[in-house]
């Protein structure tokens, strides 16, 4: 099979976690232990997140006076290398010489008219309590909103249109590689008023650019493998259940946070619907559970009616 694997921002760097490059390798090793049997027996491509990772280079960057500070496109650019490296550095480490490997800087446009520019959810840096949350926002002119019991940056997320470097995507798979593509979501690119290619302020919502690239290269699986074991309604009451099964117009029937679950069900939803095959969500650990269909929470247009999971869950928001 040809699977894409998007890994969540929190599932290389786990909320709350200090943002130590130490701390992101232990969790990138975690990562590539549960893709590299994958790797042996299916054509794998993995995307990744970089919510904590362009946050820190973004307060990292504060340091700077405005008008010195690297722009968002740039520091995604920044995060798809750093990332990208580890990934490729761990796998490698797991699995026979002769497989190779291929991280690619990845351009995806944006319309520079989404109305997302006017509404920023995209969650990116570490949690803050409600009170430096109010003083960074103020003092950095930051959105800021509430991320569980925490508060975080928010900033554009715009809708991604295409994606620049699918052909020589393709071409590396034809050769056998495992690619690491569209980390972060891809860094936002828009063409300018003399059709001109530059970066724009924003962080695409990785889920939905992996979605697209998952769509563009035929995938037969496509795996959004975060901190949460699937997707469940009614997150965080005594009354939560965790779907198992459902079709893509079952789960357009709830509401899920538009900072955290919500692009991901979106993303399954749009790749089951346009496709016909599978998407599934669910935690990173039970990955070759979920390639089984027996973890996680699958969705496709034949799932019959919705089914829920029997046992408890585990923790996190996505």
């Amino acid at each position: 099979m040809r699977i894409v694997i998007a890994l969540g921002g929190n599932a290389l760097l786990r909320r709350g976690q200090a943002l130590t490059a130490e701390n992101q390798r232990v969790n990138v090793r975690a990562a590539a232990a549960a893709m590299a049997p994958l790797a042996r027996e299916h054509a794998l491509v993995i995307s990744h997140g970089n919510g904590p990772q362009v946050g820190l280079l973004a307060l990292q960057g504060a340091a700077y006076k405005p008008d010195e500070a690297y722009p968002l496109d740039v520091l995604g650019a920044q995060t798809e290398g750093m990332i990208g490296y580890m990934i490729e550095q761990e796998m490698a480490n797991l699995l026979p010489d002769e497989m190779s490997f291929a991280t690619l800087l990845t351009m995806i446009e944006v319309d520079p008219e989404d109305p997302a520019f006017d509404n920023p959810t995209k969650f990116i840096g570490p949690v803050y309590e409600a009170p430096e949350a109010r003083r960074l926002a103020e003092e950095k002119n930051w959105s800021i909103k509430q991320d569980g019991d925490s508060w975080r940056r928010v900033v554009a997320s715009p809708q991604p249109k295409r994606i620049f470097d699918i052909r020589p995507i393709r071409w590396l798979l034809e050769q056998r590689a495992i690619v690491i593509c569209a980390g972060g979501g891809g860094i936002p690119t828009v063409y300018d008023a003399d059709r001109k290619l530059t970066g724009t302020e924003a962080v695409i919502d990785k889920d939905l650019a992996s979605e697209l690239l998952a769509r563009e290269l035929e995938a037969d699986l496509f795996v959004m493998a975060t901190d949460v074991d699937a997707v469940y309604v009614d997150w965080g009451e005594p009354q939560a259940r965790a779907i198992r099964r459902a079709t893509p117009k079952a789960m357009q029937a709830y509401t899920f946070p538009a900072g955290s679950m919500g692009p991901k069900v979106e993303a399954a939803c749009r790749f089951a619907e346009r496709t016909g095959k599978i998407a599934a969500i669910g935690a990173l650990a039970d990955l070759a559970q979920i390639i089984q269909g027996t973890a996680g929470t699958t969705v496709m247009q034949e799932a019959g009616e919705l089914a829920w999971h029997q046992r408890p869950g585990g923790s996190g928001t996505g």
